[in-house]
């Protein structure tokens, strides 16, 4: 009988993969790349280096807030590069809420979205008594509550406390989202309580109004506490 196979045909059999492509070598870290940088832009802490083969810079909570997630993201050609298209991604999604904001009709002021409430009530610093504030205004809805109830709400023995509060409230929100706190149609509410919400209406002029939350706030408080 023949023994003699064709040598193609024998080193066919024994090496299938022969002429199948290598696969390619992933990207080589640079040399003398720190494993994370960190650095701040605007009101967030930017953490780049190398990651998958590529510079990557992220946008996170700024600490000392207790606040997770990733806010933005880019990718560059050098570290310097995805740092540079991070600050850009950043500024065009601020400047994009900000021209979305509602100008509120009560006090003049732009009222917030509920996305930027929900992330100023995550990482803003509130005591106790401010976040048990704002949860009972929330769910006080369209009624609000008057500065007595409000003040029993958060445990304070006077409307006086209870107010001051409030409108330290509004101000490290309003701090923190870069939003103004007075209005030229009402200069009343520049202590900072425009940007949390409004005085109801009253029967009479001598009355006080409740405290009303605007309804971005109201549905952010229910997200975020």
């Amino acid at each position: 009988m023949p023994t003699n196979v064709p040598r193609r045909r024998a080193d066919a059999v024994q090496d299938p993969f022969r002429k199948m492509p290598k696969a390619k070598k992933p990207a080589e870290q640079p040399k003398d790349v720190p494993a994370v940088l960190l650095g701040e832009h605007s009101r967030y802490q930017i953490k780049s280096g190398w990651l998958a083969g590529t510079f990557v810079a992220r946008a996170f909570p700024k600490p000392p807030t207790t606040a997770r997630g990733m806010i933005a993201e880019a990718t560059g050609a050098t570290e310097e590069a995805a740092i540079s298209a991070l600050h850009e991604v950043i500024d065009a999604r601020e400047d994009r809420r900000t021209g979305e904001r509602r100008r509120d009709p009560q006090n003049g002021v732009d009222v917030p979205s509920v996305e930027e409430y929900v992330e100023a009530v995550r990482q803003v610093t509130l005591s106790g008594p401010q976040r048990a504030m704002l949860t009972a205004l929330s769910l006080a809805g369209e009624d609000g509550l008057a500065d007595s109830r409000m003040a029993y709400a958060a445990g304070y023995k006077s409307e006086t406390s209870a107010n001051r509060s409030f409108a330290a409230t509004g101000l490290l929100i309003a701090e923190y989202l870069s939003a103004g706190t007075e209005a030229e149609d009402a200069p009343i509410t520049r202590d900072g309580t425009a940007i949390l919400g409004f005085r109801g209406a009253t029967a009479t002029e001598d009355a006080t109004g409740n405290w009303i939350l605007h309804p971005e706030l109201r549905k952010a408080v229910r997200l975020a506490m």
